[in-house]
């Protein structure tokens, strides 16, 4: 296959997820809130009115045009601190969902495509992954991943993608399957193209689309992850995440005290996002079942 009709190829597939999309009312919510947390993370320095770092305010402020979301016990502006958040949470979403999908990648790619052996081996060890319950082996992770790391930031990150490789290694496999069975396949492999030619050339530019519907997905199950290791204090102090803020919130009495502006917010914030990744999935399932596009 030569670039030209790897690009037709990629371009084709890319086109008929745009058309779900454009079709499905719940993909298009989805894809909006999303764009929207993007947007608000790209251009948290205009929106946010103040360093999310510094002092701007006398402690436990309720929520006033000065501060709209008042202050934390240290006078931070909490407004501020949610915008920036953004940023930090949907780093660590990203790039945790980016490297558990390169992880789920090959694995699902070398065993759809060697089968035999290699499949049941990887397979089986898959499965071993999926029995271990996924935040406790997190938080044993970053509890070991710590001591080594130079920032708590990255063990974090490295847990989380260890934790969620395993669906998308098994997505993978399933339309490696499909596809290696395809003849232009069998016709590289008359010509003499290598195992891993075939695979990176021919077979991932057909589970492209998937792939990126599998970092979507996954990043706003990595965010929702990072929450939970925040709030239960393994996150990283130095950074500002929407679970650290519900963290500091939390040991600080903020509930006992009423102060909800400082732990609703970031909460609001989670759920709309996981929200938003649930609706583009929910919408997009026809994408992976055409039988719903005949309706």
């Amino acid at each position: 296959m030569t670039m030209r009709e790897r690009y037709l190829t990629f371009k084709e597939k890319m086109s008929e997820l745009w058309f779900v999309i454009k079709r499905n009312a719940a993909a298009k919510l989805g894809l909006g809130i999303l764009i929207t947390i993007i947007g608000i993370a790209v251009f948290a320095p205009w929106i946010a009115p103040y360093n999310p770092n510094v002092k701007s305010g006398a402690i436990f402020l309720p929520p006033s045009h000065k501060h709209l979301l008042g202050t934390d016990d240290v006078g931070h502006d909490i407004f501020s601190q949610l915008i920036y958040g953004t940023r930090i949470s949907l780093m660590i979403g990203v790039l945790a969902a980016s490297t558990a999908i390169i992880i789920g990648t090959l694995i699902g790619l070398s065993s759809g495509y060697f089968g035999g052996a290699v499949d049941e081996a990887l397979m089986r060890l898959t499965d071993v992954w999926l029995s271990i319950p996924m935040m406790l082996f997190a938080i044993f992770m970053v509890a070991v991943l710590s001591r080594t790391a130079t920032r708590m930031l990255y063990s974090v990150i490295i847990a989380i993608a260890l934790t969620s490789w395993p669906g998308t290694a098994r997505l993978v496999r399933s339309a490696v399957l499909s596809i290696k069975e395809y003849p232009y396949i069998e016709s590289a492999r008359a010509v003499g193209a290598s195992s891993w030619r075939i695979m990176i050339n021919h077979i991932l530019p057909n589970v492209v689309p998937i792939i990126i519907i599998e970092v979507i997905t996954r990043t706003g199950l990595a965010m929702l992850t990072e929450a939970s290791l925040s709030f239960l204090g393994l996150g990283d102090p130095t950074a500002i995440s929407w679970g650290m803020i519900i963290h500091y919130a939390m040991i600080r009495n903020a509930i006992v005290n009423g102060f909800w502006w400082w732990f609703l917010p970031p909460g609001i914030m989670i759920s709309i996002t996981v929200l938003g990744v649930l609706l583009l999935g929910l919408g997009l399932e026809e994408y992976f079942n055409p039988r719903l596009r005949e309706g």
